[in-house]
């Protein structure tokens, strides 16, 4: 699969620890470096304006994705690429989509993990066969992928679709892994419905 653009999902805050920018600043650099585009939300506050404002000061392409109602509180980017003004959250999270090759969640709120799991679930159910990638930043996501294991075991999530999501705590070596990732041919449902 040859990746162009990457999604990235992540705050509208910067978190309380500073490896929070510093990690949205190395993976802006590192999808300019790579000349993937950054697709993300559009905002300018918080670890979305770092991401954006990272590939973009290394010469890389950014668009945006923001619904109306959001422009104002989120302050839309004004400097970017291209920036999108949709109609709600749904088209905001469609168009993203669309516009993406492959997705990437940095720390984050609600919006980012209902993001990230919207996006997986898609692809569980064979809407997309495109990868997905969590930024491992000072153990943000730890008790997150021990919660997912915890469900494979008790038999609600196959381990082909959880290995659908990819983790690493560096830029380089996760987008290297989304690279190299191929879709799963397992389908979610395979047991026999009741006669």
């Amino acid at each position: 699969m040859s990746i162009a653009s990457v999604c990235v999902f992540c705050g509208a805050s910067t978190g309380t620890h500073p490896a929070y920018r510093e990690a949205a600043v190395a993976l802006g650099r590192a999808l300019a470096e790579r000349k993937l585009t950054l697709v993300y939300g559009g905002g300018a506050v918080g670890l979305m304006g770092i991401v954006a404002d990272a590939a973009l000061a290394a010469g890389g392409e950014v668009i945006g994705i923001i619904p109306q109602s959001l422009k104002d509180k989120e302050i839309g980017h004004s400097g970017l690429t291209r920036l999108e003004v949709v109609d709600g959250m749904h088209a905001r999270k469609a168009r993203m989509a669309e516009l993406s090759d492959a997705f990437i969640a940095l720390p984050g709120g609600l919006g980012t993990l209902e993001e990230l799991f919207e996006v997986w679930t898609w692809g569980q159910l064979g809407y997309h066969g495109k990868p997905l990638g969590l930024l491992e930043v000072n153990g943000f996501y730890r008790k997150l992928n021990g919660f997912l294991d915890h469900i494979v075991g008790e038999g609600f999530v196959r381990e082909a679709h959880r290995d659908m999501l990819q983790t690493s705590e560096s830029p380089q070596t996760l987008l290297d892994a989304l690279d190299a990732w191929q879709p799963s041919v397992q389908p979610k449902w395979t047991e026999q419905k009741p006669g």
